[in-house]
């Protein structure tokens, strides 16, 4: 027993410690997108059924030695694909939805071992049940998901801020090597006909073969818990910011209710979670509509609380379903099945055929729903009817709500980057028309004429980006650039004579800002829109010169951790002109950026000073900080600053720069 619980551990640690391992690596590549996990846990729920009907198959149709030469030649052949560091040949070249290249280097970095520790758990419960002469393996299943949570939980903590991606990954592969010994003695020790082989188990014991109902009722509990798992990772993520700590968070809890459940048959009664499952609903239908006037102290918990009391439904209602040991890979086979029709329902199919996040209600409804299918026959009729009245007062209250939300709003787009939305606020000062991506403004116009090419939000005069601005155009005209176009506010400070480059990776941004607005359109200004991730696009230019360069890519509420390393930085700089301005937009409601900021600014010998604006000079104008960073600050004393409220950016010191292979959201939270 101690060989096979100590290997299904090790492979269910590494397992759950490659996904944000490799995710976060490849992240920016790929924008800093929260979409990128999706796409990430999409390829791990795809892996993991191939896992799981590997060993189905395998302990069903191939005789025991058979097993160990096959499963050992597999172990065999993974560790020869080690160190899982992906090529940087897989940087995608232009825009575009990058879902298939992030399924392709993942399958290529990771497909071989993935898989191979995918199937560890039912194999080596298989192998114990035979070796055992029929032993209970759920309480290896537990374990199981035991170290799975242990490796999330470690990753952000621990991992992240110790290691950095390179040496994460050359630990987690040595690591691989110790499983793949492990698991080749217990394929070893388990390779003899003796005891009870599970394909072979008594037909006469009280072991029914699991009807087509019961089939499906574990394809859709487990459906239902992984599209609640996707949906509120990625609501998470796009109000806040797509980083380890968020990705793990969801899956922790998700694996728990698993422990919780297989477990013991005691800690999962109906008649605690069945009631709490209405109010868990309703809460989280409300706060996935709050649009961002939540305080983050009770969104993450509302969330976290809300999926714990679902998926312990789904889960629970499982573990009460689950067969007898004759059946354990074909129910195993079923999970991992529902679990990936839960994420390619949010990741591929969602993204195409939806403008809004509509997964996640829908995900709500299917769990009511659920619960009101597996309480039907064991309730009386007055029970049934109201089962019937709660699941359509629920649809009634969804539905509706949706239609709200669409009718707030000119324009509703989708795509993998996330959801863009234009509204028209009337007001009695002045109307304007806003951008915005998830709950973060990206701009705003105003609709009065005498108004409309005024800048606004948090690029008004006073902004820390628009006092350097009005600082460099005293010398005449300007080239600026800018990461990240919005609704082209920036646009407006352009004049005849200057040259304004626009690095966008979203290609819907680029449409909604010259369509929906015409504050680009109108500038006079020598103007283009470069399509891509901003980093990739500049380390493929010659250098540009810029007097000044704007980095305001926002991917939920905060900048991607990939445009504020230390390397981004010096690729900045090699694009500014010696007494060049980097403007860094850190306005945020949740992270604290200035000790990012300070830290990258001193590893590169430049100074960096903080300006804030209240935004009170007008309705339509926005508080905001933005970092302004230099390696000559006399520009400083130009007139446009004179009454800015200025500060130099500060970092502990303790506080460790960013690099490429290391950053710590974590303690930067507010």
């Amino acid at each position: 027993m101690t060989l096979y619980a100590a290997t299904i551990f090790l492979s269910a640690f590494l397992l759950f410690q490659s996904q944000p391992l490799i995710a976060k690596i490849i992240l920016p590549w790929f924008g800093g997108s929260a979409a990128v996990w999706s796409a990430a846990l999409l390829f791990f729920q795809l892996m993991l059924l191939a896992g799981y009907a590997y060993a189905h198959f395998l302990i069903r149709f191939v005789k025991a030695r058979a097993q160990m030469a096959v499963h050992g030649t597999l172990l065999a052949a993974s560790c020869a694909l080690l160190p899982i560091l992906p090529s940087p040949l897989w940087k995608p070249a232009g825009a575009g939805d990058p879902t298939l290249r992030i399924l392709a280097v993942l399958l290529t970095t990771l497909g071989m071992p993935y898989f191979v520790l995918s199937a560890t758990s039912p194999l080596l419960q298989a192998w114990y049940v035979r070796r055992s002469g029929g032993g209970m393996p759920y309480r290896l299943f537990a374990l199981s998901n035991f170290g799975s949570m242990l490796a999330l939980l470690s990753f952000p903590f621990l991992v992240e801020p110790g290691l950095t991606s390179r040496q994460q990954a050359l630990v987690w592969s040595g690591a691989y090597v110790v499983f793949a010994v492990l698991c080749s003695v217990a394929a070893w020790v388990s390779r003899a006909d003796r005891g009870v082989d599970v394909s072979q188990m008594d037909e006469a014991a009280p072991a029914a073969s699991p009807g087509f109902s019961r089939i499906l009722l574990w394809v859709s509990l487990s459906a239902c818990a992984s599209t609640l798992l996707v949906a509120v990772t990625t609501h998470l993520s796009q109000d806040i910011a797509p980083i380890p700590l968020l990705w793990v968070l969801p899956l922790a809890i998700y694996l728990a209710t698993f422990i919780l459940s297989f477990e013991s048959e005691r800690i999962y009664r109906r008649a605690i979670f069945m009631p709490l499952l209405a109010p868990a609903l309703l809460g989280m239908a409300y706060y996935s509509w709050a649009d961002g006037a939540l305080n983050l102290k009770w969104l993450i918990p509302g969330f976290a609380c809300g999926l714990f009391i679902c998926c312990m439904m789904c889960h629970g209602e499982l573990a009460r379903s689950r067969p007898a040991p004759r059946h354990l890979t074909l129910f195993y086979l079923m999970v991992s099945l529902g679990g990936a029709v839960g994420g390619l329902f949010v990741a591929l199919i969602a993204p195409r055929m939806f403008r809004t996040y509509l997964e996640l209600p829908i995900g709500l409804f299917a769990c009511g729903a659920l619960a009101a299918i597996v309480l039907w026959n064991d309730v009386s009729p007055n029970w049934r009817t109201f089962l019937v009245i709660g699941t359509g007062l629920f649809a009634g209250y969804l539905g509706p709500q949706e239609l709200l939300i669409r009718q707030r709003f000119r324009r509703i787009e989708r795509n993998f980057y996330g959801v863009l939305r234009v509204r028209d606020e009337p007001a009695a000062s002045f109307s304007q028309r806003i951008l915005l991506h998830g709950a973060t403004n990206h701009g705003a116009q105003l609709l009065a004429e005498e108004l409309r090419y005024q800048p606004t939000a948090y690029y008004g005069p006073n902004s820390g980006i628009g006092r350097a601005l009005r600082a460099l155009q005293t010398g005449g005209p300007i080239r600026f650039g800018g990461i990240g176009l919005g609704a082209g506010v920036l646009s407006t400070y352009g004049r005849a004579g200057d040259v304004y480059r626009f690095y966008e990776i979203n290609p819907l941004v680029g449409k909604i800002a010259q369509t929906d607005f015409t504050l680009y359109a109108h500038s006079p200004a020598d103007k283009s829109i470069l399509l891509g991730d901003a980093r990739l696009v500049l380390e493929r230019q010659e250098n540009q010169q810029f007097d000044i360069l704007s980095v305001d890519a926002f991917s939920g509420d905060a900048i991607p951790t990939h445009l504020l390393t230390r390397e981004s930085f010096a690729l900045y700089f090699r694009h500014l002109r010696p007494r060049g301005i980097l403007a860094l937009h850190i306005s945020n409601r949740y992270l604290d950026l200035e000790p990012v900021c300070a830290r990258g600014a001193e590893t590169l010998g430049m100074q960096a000073v903080v300006v804030q604006d209240d935004g009170k000079g007008a309705s339509y104008l926005t508080a905001s900080t933005w970092v302004l960073l230099t390696e000559d600050d006399r520009w400083l004393a130009s007139p446009s600053f004179a009454d800015a409220h200025m500060n130099p950016a500060k970092a502990s010191a303790s506080f460790r720069a960013w690099t490429d292979a290391y950053s710590n959201v974590f303690k930067i939270l507010k």
